[in-house]
Order: structure tokens, then sequence, then C-alpha cells
């Protein structure tokens, strides 16, 4: 792997870090709750893709609006009847994986799954309040572009990457993608709903994230790679809860740090140059620590090791059951891959 960045890179690397710092920085001043919202959106919006473009930023902005109304429909209509909402959610799912496996609005149907499945999650907690959170979402998005367009200004682009070319897929393969994401998914909402894991956000992410490339072969590669991305990002979080102490209740600090941490983890992303590979693992663990679980009463030490081993029991169960449903699709032909 190369160790050295394009200029192209370098402004990237430069927009990222301070998208995700200027999010965290105006949750904490602003005393918002579900910081983790405003620390990962800039990454999601400013490390998946290589191009901050109006029809991205309209995109980012209509999927946590159509998100809301996704998940407001699911809680009035079918929060009281446990077996329909199953299968609503499922429909969901298997319409975001849709749009990512047929259509040129990936972005929409990957950051609604990521909102969608942690919303629905953690809002179904009677201490929690959904709607707040629906809320953080939306000003989460908003001020995520607000500042990408402040940052492509100041950081201006002086050329267009060539994207990379998505490989034509045959109707069976559209369906395979779409079937196995969508079980997958409601499978990861019934198990996190069954048991008490609302302190495994990192988990409960991975089980999504890994489904991205929407194959059992990828979805490997995929898992490897965020395990590896989680314990990297985790190792990160540690060093900074150590150097900082008693520090982290001074919010000038917290912020320089998380900067550095995710300058770190940033380049590692950008030098892998594979879209979601480990850097970008340790990029949104890093917003999850620093958004979520960082304060001067938090004990990060623990909530690293934690968030570690339940991503690795975590994705290591969706893998057993990718393997089992890919079998079992390719079987037929109107799902095979």
């Amino acid at each position: 792997m190369e160790t050295n960045l394009t200029p192209f890179e370098q402004r990237r690397l430069l927009r990222i870090a301070l998208g995700s710092c200027i999010g965290f920085s105006i949750c904490k001043i602003m005393d918002w709750p579900y910081g983790i919202f405003f620390a990962v959106f800039p990454m999601l919006l400013l490390g998946m893709v290589p191009m901050f473009t109006r029809n991205i930023s309209v995109e980012f902005i209509v999927a946590s609006l159509l998100n809301v109304v996704e998940i407001w429909l699911l809680k009035v209509l079918f929060d009281p009847y446990p077996t329909l909402m199953i299968i609503a959610v499922f429909f969901v799912f298997a319409f975001h994986f849709r749009l990512m496996a047929s259509t040129p609005y990936f972005m929409l149907g990957a950051s609604g799954l990521v909102t969608v499945s942690t919303v629905l999650h953690f809002g179904s907690y009677t201490d929690t309040s959904i709607n707040d959170m629906m809320i953080a979402t939306v000003l989460a998005s908003l001020i995520s572009v607000f500042s990408g367009v402040i940052l492509y200004w100041l950081i201006p682009e002086h050329e267009t990457p060539n994207m990379p070319p998505r490989p034509p897929l045959t109707p069976s393969q559209i369906n395979h993608r779409t079937v196995l994401g969508a079980i997958l998914a409601t499978l990861s909402y019934i198990i996190f709903q069954i048991f008490d894991l609302r302190d495994s956000l990192s988990a409960q992410v991975a089980t999504i994230l890994i489904l991205f490339p929407m194959t059992y072969q990828g979805s490997i590669t995929s898992a490897i790679n965020r395990s590896k991305g989680v314990a990297y990002g985790c190792a990160l979080g540690i060093t900074v809860q150590l150097l900082l102490n008693d520090l982290i209740e001074h919010l000038a600090l917290v912020v320089v740090a998380m900067f550095i941490t995710v300058l770190i983890a940033a380049k590692l992303h950008l030098l892998e140059r594979s879209g979601s590979a480990v850097g970008f693992g340790a990029l949104t663990t890093l917003g999850i620590l620093f958004g979520q679980y960082l304060s001067p009463h938090g004990d990060m030490l623990y909530s690293a090791i934690y968030r570690f081993t339940s991503v690795i029991v975590a994705v290591t169960l969706v893998l057993i059951t990718a393997y089992i449903l890919d079998h079992f699709l390719n079987r037929f032909e109107l799902t095979r891959n």
C-alpha cells in the first residue's frame, strides 16, 4: 500500500477531519443529545464518495427526511403489533437495498439503512425519545451538508475524480442482493430487540455496514476489515482517554484530540482506496466513541473493549447466517447470484 496521498486526497483528508469536528463541536456547544449522528454523518457524507456535489447533498438530506417518515409510520402503525412490525421493517430494509443495488441513489439507500436501524432499535426503549432522535438525525444531516459546502469553498477542488463503474447486474442478482440484505438486516433488528443490547451500538451498526457489498463474499471481506477498523479506532480512543484523563471536560482539547485521531484514521481510509475498509471502520468507530461515550465521567477503556468484542461476535453471527442464506437463495432461478 502506498504511503503518500495525492493532492486530491490531501484535500479530502482535511475536509473529513474538519467536517466531523464541526458537527461534533456544534452538538456539544448546543448541548444536543445523540452526538453520534453529528460526528458520524460528516464522515459518511465526505468519506463514502470521492466528490461532494449538489446531487449528493440533496440525496443526503432527502434520505434523512425519508427516514423520519419511515420511522414515524413504522412506530405509529405497527409498534403495537410485533409480527407486523417485523414484516414492515423487512420491506423498509428491502426498499433501501433495492435502491443500492439497482439505482444511482446508493447514498440514499446506504445512509437510510444505518439511520433507520439505529433509531428503530434505540428508540424502542422507554427512556429514549424517538422524536429527539429523529430531530437529531435531520439536524445532523443539515449541518453535515452545510459544513461540506463551507469546506469545499474554503478548500476548493481542482479536479474531478473518475467514479468507479458499477458492474451491470441481472434481475436475479438484484433480487439476491435485496433479499439477502433485507433478511440479514431484519434478523439484526430482531436480535437487538430481543436482547437488552442498547450498549452495543458499534456492533449494531457493524451488522448493517458489512452488508453494503450486498453479497456473501463481499461481506466476508467487509467484516474482516470492519473488525480491524474497530480495533484500530478503539486503540486511538483509548489513547485519547489516557492522554487527556481529567482534561476531557475541556471541549477545545477534546476537539483537537478528535481532529488528530480522525486525521490518522481518514489517512488510512484514503490510502486503502477501496471504499469501506479498515480506515473507514476506524473512522466511524471514532465517531461513535467521541459522539456517544467520551465524557468526564465515562470510561472509554471499558467502552472500547466492549465495542470490539461485541463487534466480533455480531459480525461472526451475521456471516454464518449469510452463508446459509446465500446458498439457499442460489437454489432458485429468481434469486440466483
